[in-house]
């Protein structure tokens, strides 16, 4: 069976895709920094919507995936509101220095969400070894890997998704995801053999505000000032289409 997950970064957005019928929704915040934990207002906002399959990122900043005692007390934290919250998975991972997956602590993680399922989000694509790597994960119980295959897009990547995928052997869920859309995800699936695929699917749409006080900027990319992110229902209808005549 094929499925596609959907990054989403509000309320709109969980709606819309419940709606079109998306399989698996990743709630996120940050979508420059790669996604960073999302409010627990919009995570409870978002489970009452009813969709069977929200999973949440668990990722206290955006930049590397090395974390302080700290910030590591901060993740574990997040990850039990979550469970309280009523989500169905999370998504997280710790690296070392070194590149390699830090496997004492996303152990804790793992243990630690049960009896939500855990996917090992992007920080796999910057460690040191992938064979290595996605055999620490498997070993630790990890449910999902998100992956490009070690490249800026899953297209680039492909390749060494193959490699993942019959390496995984089943024991492990590689998740396709980095420019995955409708035009290359039948390249994808034939060419790796993947069954999951991810996709962002955002958009950006004018701010509805009729006074604007052009003398401040609130942040520091000025083309965000009167706009937000969105999803872009063309672009999941589009995708959901192509994975509808997978085989």
């Amino acid at each position: 069976m094929f499925k596609l997950e959907v990054s989403t970064y509000n309320i709109e957005g969980v709606k819309a895709a419940l709606k079109l019928g998306v399989d698996r929704l990743e709630l996120c915040n940050n979508i420059k920094e790669g996604g960073t934990t999302p409010s627990a207002g919009f995570v409870k906002a978002a489970i009452e919507t009813g969709h069977p399959d929200i999973f949440i990122i668990v990722r206290p900043r955006g930049g590397d995936f090395l974390y302080s005692d700290s910030e590591f007390e901060v993740i574990k934290s997040d990850i039990e509101l979550a469970k309280l919250l009523g989500v169905h998975g999370v998504v997280s991972g710790v690296l070392n220095a070194d590149g390699s997956i830090d496997i004492k602590r996303t152990k804790e993680l793992v243990e630690l969400a049960r009896p939500m399922k855990f996917t090992f989000h992007r920080a796999f694509d910057m460690s040191n070894d992938p064979k290595k790597a996605l055999d620490d994960l498997i070993e630790i119980g990890v449910d999902i890997v998100l992956s490009s295959g070690m490249e800026d897009t899953a297209v680039e990547g492909r390749k060494t998704l193959q490699q993942m995928i019959q390496q995984a052997n089943n024991r492990i869920t590689v998740l396709v995801g980095s420019g995955v859309n409708a035009s290359n995800i039948a390249q994808l699936q034939k060419e790796t053999g993947a069954t999951e695929f991810h996709m962002s699917a955002v958009k950006e749409i004018k701010s509805e505000m009729e006074f604007f006080n052009h003398r401040l900027n609130m942040g520091n990319v000025e083309s965000e000032e009167y706009s937000k992110l969105t999803v872009d229902t063309e672009k999941i209808t589009a995708a959901l289409s192509v994975i509808k005549q997978l085989k």
